[in-house]
């Protein structure tokens, strides 16, 4: 397959649609991997050269090697918007994905914390007094009580605080800007960050450092995540998208309107934030099963 088609595709991606870094580079990944299969098990190196059968073949060997069919959908998912892209710029003149349907999966709910175990870790664990214990505290609670995504957290800069309004000024993919709304106590908790975040004489727009200053890391953030998620829960899942999960689920159950969340979470689509339902209706399901006589 031509490279130049690809990193035009990927120019397209990252310019005109505004994708992440991050997304961009699973689509690099993606289709560098398919560009392999092609030339090892085909001797093809052209777009315009590919049928059916080759994608088909492409995606038994995923299978064979055991990746799961999720992660099979997102690659054929990577090959069908470059396929559609190539149609687009009238490079191609038929499009081989078209065949190609996604696997079937078995629906997974969103794994989230237990409200006492986030009770646990937010006011009972004992963070340090000095930077890095309450930049750690922050760090978990903007994830928590906003539900925001890491990329999202890892931009965060101090002008983005509203200290007055009581909301948090948030861009998220596609360079789409929300401002979410948060609690007097978390305005507090920035506030004695900031504090000693000046008294280190640690400079940078970024609202969250590491311990030398630095801008924080994707890495960082999902030790510090795991690791005190590790002290209050079991759950196999301990990531910074648990307490996004853990935020929308939440909320729900207390009973939050479903286009709220939807707005809050940054979602575009309705489907996407309807997912956190179900948690909330297996909520209501045990409730019946243990309190109604007919259950």
């Amino acid at each position: 397959m031509k490279l130049l088609m690809v990193e035009t595709f990927l120019k397209y991606l990252s310019f005109e649609k505004r994708y992440s870094k991050h997304t961009v580079e699973a689509y690099r990944k993606d289709l560098q991997q398919f560009t392999d299969f092609l030339k090892i098990d085909f001797e093809i190196d052209d777009a315009k050269e590919v049928r059916h059968p080759q994608i088909r073949g492409w995606v038994v060997s995923l299978m064979d090697v055991g990746l799961s069919p999720r992660s099979v959908n997102r690659k054929i998912a990577t090959l069908k918007s470059f396929y559609k892209f190539l149609l687009g710029r009238e490079y191609i003149e038929t499009n081989p994905t078209a065949q190609i349907k996604p696997l079937k999966t078995e629906k997974e709910l969103p794994s989230f914390v237990k409200e006492d175990e986030i009770t646990d870790l937010l006011d009972r664990v004992e963070f340090s007094s000095d930077f890095s214990g309450q930049r750690d505290r922050l760090l978990l609670e903007l994830f928590y009580s906003t539900g925001i995504r890491l990329a999202e957290l890892q931009g965060l800069k101090e002008v983005d605080v509203n200290s007055f309004e009581n909301t948090i000024r948030v861009l998220g993919k596609r360079n789409k800007e929300r401002i979410i709304p948060i609690g007097n106590s978390l305005i507090q908790l920035i506030a004695t960050y900031q504090k000693l975040k000046n008294e280190a004489g640690m400079a940078g727009t970024n609202l969250l450092l590491t311990d030398n200053g630095e801008s924080l890391y994707p890495m960082f953030i999902y030790r510090k995540v795991k690791t005190y998620l590790a002290a209050v829960t079991t759950l196999s899942k301990k990531s910074p998208h648990v307490l996004r999960h853990t935020f929308a689920t939440h909320l729900l159950n207390k009973g939050a309107d479903l286009n709220a969340v939807k707005d809050l979470l940054g979602h575009t689509s309705l489907a996407a934030t309807q997912v956190y339902t179900h948690n909330s209706i297996e909520k209501l399901k045990a409730a019946f099963d243990q309190a109604h006589p007919k259950a």
